[in-house]
């Protein structure tokens, strides 16, 4: 389930890792995307590296490329099926099916009429909408979002949020994830309902850290709806997807009748199991389209011709060249989120569009205006998510278009660098609900050797080899042996509190000591092995007493008692809860669905558990407090009682700063 969760948003979250940089290595120039104009008009050669030659981009050569790339990934990722589309110029350069929408009946994937589900680039509908009513005059990007909802966001830090603060991930809110996903549209609520009943706390100031926020893209869709008057799915419906004739996309959850024949199936982790079902996913706006590789083609070349197609305008030029300006960069040394579309830079190309996951299908979508290119991927299984997809981008960018910027790295590594090192944990995150003691396991440490490389944990290239990083600038790194870039964010005191790189949408940020993961984990584990032992001690005996009938019964020592009630009735409760916990998760593991309502009455049960452990546990230190005081009674005797009391106070902080305890409906 949190596979799904924290999976990439875009160009990625675990790729989202550091950056604030205001000097240092060559990167592309700077500044907005200008959308290009309706008129054709000729493209430049991107410049190459000496010795390096582009392969002609044409059909034949592509198809050869998709040809060579595709059916191994399917086979080595698992991966049932995918979709591909390539444009360049507004002509279709290769418009191609791979493997099956259907495993079970062999049904192949056609690129013009299998549907996909694309996940989070619904959010680029969502934005074109939300600037076709401001074009109008309906919208201000930059008005208290309050002013066009029915119902209020909670206020926090003196300062409203905006559309502007949507678009780029930084309204603040923390993550969110139920009912996110559902497979039963008997469950499914209204989008206003949906937003209501799961408004996230605000845990940043508006418009400073980002934070990429499915549930701020669904406050905008429910904008658009209220703006408008339409619903939203209608609405893109009438204003984007008929304009453009795209004659298979919908953000009907699920599709209607005319269209029900065509999804492709979806596949969580093993193509020979059922599918997983049509995935509803909440809030529409965030992710819940569906489309063909032909009908994301006509998408992309409108975007490309300066928001119209075939003489039907839906975007003005000038509007989409402001929606193509960098609005969040921490650096001007990293690629910017734009108004909801972000850049990747490679090879002084600057693609921009966006990546969308769900729990089976992953995909991504980018135009590269200078050259005039639409690239569209989508594989139609949980395999897709891994290796297949940076593969793609990096692989058609080399082939295509080589010649990586040349850099220097530092020769002399800067001293204060090494402050780097540290435990970070995403800026997207859920920090007052119950999934918050997930974090704990996705930290990330940053080490710098004595040669002051750096290295990141779990950050592997696509041969699975750790990447080193070497600096190029000051409070800048960048991959030794291809082009991703970390930078390293200080404070007003110069110290280094989050890092930020190639996706603007998240940051890593440093963890306070006491909440280190492999600190919390370690202390925690270990508590739970001493009140395991004290359960293990009297079975012991009854063993003894059983099967060893003739040895004499054991008896304490002259001071030495047997703990008492309280110790070992909290004991049994942590075990059995934390226990139970940890077995259901190992048994589900990735094949949980999101959390939904129904999981309320289980977290309320937990919640009154917990209440029980805690209350057992102040007992248990009440104990150790009053035999500690008793003089008469040994050492060891005093110990155990007191390893008994630390551990049911370190496991009682635990689920009380990680929200173990809590409100039942907050997850």
């Amino acid at each position: 389930m949190r596979r799904f969760l924290h999976a990439k948003a875009g160009a990625g979250l675990m790729a989202a890792m550091m950056a604030c940089a205001t000097s240092g290595g060559q990167t592309p120039q700077t500044g907005p995307i200008s959308a290009p104009k309706p008129q054709p008009s000729g493209t430049q050669p991107v410049p190459t590296i000496p010795g390096t030659a582009a392969h002609a981009l044409e059909s034949s050569d592509l198809e050869a490329f998709f040809d060579g790339i595709l059916p191994l990934q399917l086979e080595r990722s698992d991966v049932a099926g995918a979709s591909v589309l390539v444009m360049k110029d507004g002509q279709v350069l290769l418009k191609k099916g791979y493997g099956y929408a259907d495993v079970k009946s062999k049904k192949p994937v056609n690129p013009n009429s299998t549907i996909f589900r694309l996940a989070s680039i619904s959010k680029l509908f969502t934005w074109v909408s939300v600037m076709q009513l401001e074009e109008q005059g309906k919208l201000n990007l930059d008005t208290d979002i309050n002013r066009y909802l029915d119902f209020p966001i909670r206020p926090a830090f003196d300062k409203p949020i905006t559309l502007r603060n949507l678009m780029t991930h930084t309204g603040g809110f923390e993550d969110t994830s139920t009912n996110i996903i559902l497979t039963d549209p008997k469950k499914a609520v209204s989008l206003r309902d949906y937003l209501i009943q799961n408004q996230p706390m605000r845990i940043y100031p508006p418009g400073q850290i980002p934070a990429y926020s499915n549930y701020g893209v669904g406050l905008a869709s429910y904008i658009v709806q209220r703006a408008s008057g339409e619903p939203f799915e209608k609405y893109v419906q009438e204003h984007i997807f008929g304009p453009l004739d795209m004659t298979h996309s919908s953000f009907d959850q699920p599709l209607s009748k005319a269209l029900a024949s065509l999804p492709s199936e979806g596949y969580r982790g093993d193509t020979t199991k059922h599918p997983v079902g049509f995935e509803i996913f909440n809030p529409v706006g965030a992710g819940g389209i569906s489309s063909s590789a032909a009908d994301m083609g006509r998408f992309g070349a409108a975007l490309l011709n300066g928001g119209a197609l075939d003489g039907r305008q839906i975007l003005k030029p000038e509007t989409l060249a402001l929606m193509w300006t960098p609005q969040f960069q921490v650096s001007n040394q990293l690629p910017p989120i734009c108004m909801g579309f972000y850049q990747v830079w490679r090879n002084n190309l600057r693609w921009i569009g966006h990546e969308g996951d769900l729990i089976a299908f992953h995909s991504l979508f980018f135009v590269e205006p200078t050259q005039k290119l639409v690239l569209f991927v989508s594989y139609n299984s949980a395999g897709g998510g891994g290796k297949p997809r940076p593969e793609i981008i990096d692989f058609f960018t080399d082939r295509y278009f080589p010649g990586a910027p040349k850099q220097e790295f530092l020769k002399t590594f800067p001293a204060d660098m090494r402050e780097i090192a540290g435990t970070y944990q995403s800026t997207r995150r859920e920090d007052t609900t119950k999934a918050a003691i997930s974090n704990l396991g996705e930290q990330l440490t940053v080490t710098v050797d004595k040669d002051g490389v750096l290295h990141v944990q779990n950050f592997h290239d696509l041969r699975g080899h750790d990447i080193r990083w070497r600096a190029i600038g000051k409070d800048l790194w960048q991959a030794e042996e291809d082009q991703q870039r970390i930078f390293a964010i200080r404070d007003g005191s110069g110290r280094i509190v989050r890092t930020a790189g190639d996706f603007a949408g998240v940051q890593m940020q440093r963890v306070r000591w006491f909440e280190n993961g492999r600190l919390v984990l370690a202390l925690g584990g270990c508590s739970l092995a001493v009140l395991t032992l004290v359960l293990i001690a009297p079975l012991v005996r009854f063993w003894q007493r059983m099967f060893l009938r003739k040895r004499p019964r054991p008896a304490p020592q002259p001071g030495t008692i047997w703990l008492t009630f309280a110790p070992r009735m909290a004991a049994l409760i942590w075990t059995f809860m934390l226990g139970s916990i940890a077995i259901f998760f190992l048994v589900r593991g990735d094949d949980l669905l999101p959390p939904t309502p129904a999981w309320f009455k289980w977290l309320a049960a937990v919640n009154w558990v917990t209440g029980a452990a805690l209350m057992m546990s102040l007992f248990a230190v009440i104990a150790a407090i009053r035999i500690g005081r008793r003089p008469s009674l040994r050492r060891i005797t005093k110990l155990k009682f007191s390893l008994v009391a630390l551990a049911c106070v370190l496991l009682s902080w635990i689920a009380v700063h990680w929200n173990l305890i809590g409100p039942a409906h907050r997850l």
